[in-house]
């Protein structure tokens, strides 16, 4: 087993996965999954996709609150405050010089260049973990039938990602009464040592059957989360209230985005058409164009895709800046409404956590959760799939395909999945061959 990494070195790899978390949810959790499970061995596999299967069912960017609970793993409060924060801070500072330049100069060459390289890499990664979780979480038919049913609910547009979430939580509900030898995992990591129970993963650091070194949850200590944690998500929407009126641009996009953050099941596709129309009809705040550029901008940073709302901000705010600078405005934006929409997720991975880990031996909630873990691997696939189209054929015509593109995925998926090689390595060259191909 490896040592307990101290929480200097975790908050290197933090910092480190803030530049490289590319692709969005699939990606990202692509990313730790590698990373965290396999090669640094530092949570076990059946512990992480239990803390995933959580996270999945809470609004906000899922990656980002995978990322906070295994911070919260490893080195409780504030290591999940550092792995959340770092997650995103990277990708807004990024966004925030690039939404600076695109008002000031309009779209940036050399930064569709580098995308050309890291979309295919991004695939190959996902694909990767498809088939890394898919061949643990897939134990049998019923599961395989689960990860069937989403994602052609999902691919075919027959239902959105929460209902196909909360449906596969409830078959498992449904079907760890009925049919326990189907949907109870015999294997993994939920188990509390009893007969049936699972084994731990060996070798890692936080075990999988292992008893969890556990905050206790407590009314108290939730009365203490929800105080601090709403207060620090409240303080700066009333400050700019105060300051600049209640009916100003920057209260008024503080208070929007805070009720975007609470119903943004299902990711940044999932919102984005809402907000979009909020934004450009109802509001004003930027045009229709912008949008879409806005969306493109934030598909070339890495963290969550939902960060496009930082764009949102602060191009809003440039626009009506009441008073101040436009910089000096956009900026404000901008970071206001990073605050109000990520803030939110310390508050529910905090809260829940303790209450999901004192419960991992409880055979109907593994189940449920197993069901929901074997319904990711098809939103996933799912996601592999979109995210493939559009970076391998550009044009949406399957007769044309991108051979750069081909080539680049192929080469990264073969890197990853049969030499092992490491990620970072295999993002950094991609970026580095997209830049030099378009410069050729």
């Amino acid at each position: 087993m490896p040592p307990h990494p101290r929480f200097r070195e975790a908050l290197r790899f933090w910092l480190k996965l803030g530049f490289i978390s590319f692709g969005g949810p699939a990606g990202q959790i692509a990313i730790m999954q590698t990373e965290l499970v396999e090669r640094r061995r530092w949570i076990g596999q059946e512990r992480f996709l239990h803390a995933l299967n959580f996270c999945m069912l809470l609004p906000g960017p899922e990656a980002q609150q995978l990322a906070i609970y295994c911070g919260w793993l490893l080195h409780r409060t504030w290591g999940g405050i550092v792995a959340g924060v770092l997650f995103v801070l990277p990708a807004a500072f990024l966004l925030w010089g690039l939404a600076w330049l695109y008002m000031t100069h309009g779209n940036v060459p050399w930064i569709a260049a580098v995308f050309s390289g890291l979309k295919p890499a991004v695939l190959a990664i996902v694909v990767a973990a498809v088939l890394r979780i898919g061949g643990k979480a897939l134990r049998n038919r019923a599961m395989w039938g689960v990860a069937a049913t989403a994602f052609a609910l999902l691919f075919f547009g027959v239902a959105p990602f929460p209902v196909v979430v909360l449906g596969a939580l409830a078959a498992g509900l449904i079907g760890g009464r009925l049919a326990p030898q189907l949907f109870v995992p015999a294997s993994g990591g939920h188990g509390d040592g009893s007969a049936g129970a699972v084994k731990p993963v060996r070798g890692a650091v936080i075990q999988d059957a292992a008893e969890s070194a556990s905050v206790r949850p407590s009314w108290g200590r939730a009365l203490k989360v929800v105080v601090i944690g709403g207060g620090l998500w409240a303080a700066p929407l009333l400050a700019i209230g105060f300051w600049q009126g209640w009916d100003g641009t920057l209260a008024r996009m503080g208070f929007f985005f805070s009720k975007a953050a609470m119903v943004t099941f299902g990711g940044a596709y999932a919102v984005l058409p809402y907000v979009g129309q909020q934004a450009v009809d109802n509001f004003g705040w930027l045009t229709a164009p912008q949008m879409l550029d806005g969306l493109a901008l934030a598909e070339t940073t890495p963290g969550p895709l939902i960060m496009v709302l930082q764009f949102v901000g602060f191009a809003g705010a440039w626009g009506q800046p009441g008073g101040l600078s436009p910089l000096v405005a956009a900026t404000l934006g901008a970071a206001l409404t990073t605050w109000v929409t990520f803030a939110p997720c310390f508050i529910w991975i905090f809260l829940g956590a303790p209450h999901i880990e004192r419960l991992r031996s409880v055979k109907i909630l593994t189940a449920a959760l197993a069901t929901v873990t074997a319904a990711v691997v098809g939103v996933v696939l799912n996601l592999a799939v979109w995210f493939g189209w559009h970076a391998l054929v550009p044009a949406a015509d399957w007769t044309r395909p991108d051979g750069f593109a081909l080539a680049v995925a192929v080469a990264a998926f073969t890197a990853l999945h049969r030499f092992k090689a490491n990620m970072f390595a295999i993002i950094a060259s991609c970026a580095a061959l997209g830049l030099l191909w378009n410069a050729c």
